[in-house]
């Protein structure tokens, strides 16, 4: 994620999905800052700042809104996929306002959309770790998602 979350009823929300997804799946985030204030700049120093973070055996998945959209069922699918093909760590990556470098988008396994619409960077945090803890839920034959 690039820049912390200000406000505390999103933090609240990511916090209570994320307790919900570790009985399933061990979660660490990490929330990177950047100082460059033009949105060129700032999207090339995300960019490395992320790349820095990435091991080579990694799987990367992006969000943004030109990626490729999922119900919860199928997301659930994909990510079982992804759990069966031996991969030791998923990284997904939440940027900031102003999208993704290109160096970091050729990196990428995966880009991922959860809607047509646009989300503040911060609001996208809670709606993923909604839609994280409900696609492991789903995966695990739990009762959530009906």
């Amino acid at each position: 994620m690039i820049h912390k979350t200000s406000e505390k009823f999103i933090a609240e929300g990511i916090n209570h999905y994320l307790k919900k997804v570790n009985p399933y799946l061990k979660v660490n985030t990490m929330v990177l800052n950047t100082s460059a204030s033009k949105a060129i700049e700032a999207k090339l120093e995300e960019g490395r700042l992320i790349l820095k973070q990435l091991k080579e055996t990694d799987y990367l998945c992006l969000l943004d809104e030109k990626g490729e959209f999922f119900d919860s069922i199928r997301f659930a699918s994909h990510l079982q996929k992804i759990f069966n093909s031996g991969v030791k760590r998923i990284v997904f990556v939440i940027g900031g306002a102003y999208g993704f470098s290109d160096e970091l988008k050729a990196k990428a396994d995966f880009i991922l959309s959860l809607s047509r619409m646009t989300f503040s960077h911060q609001l996208v945090r809670v709606v993923f770790a909604e839609q994280l803890y409900r696609a492991l839920n789903i995966i695990h034959g739990g009762k959530y998602h009906h």
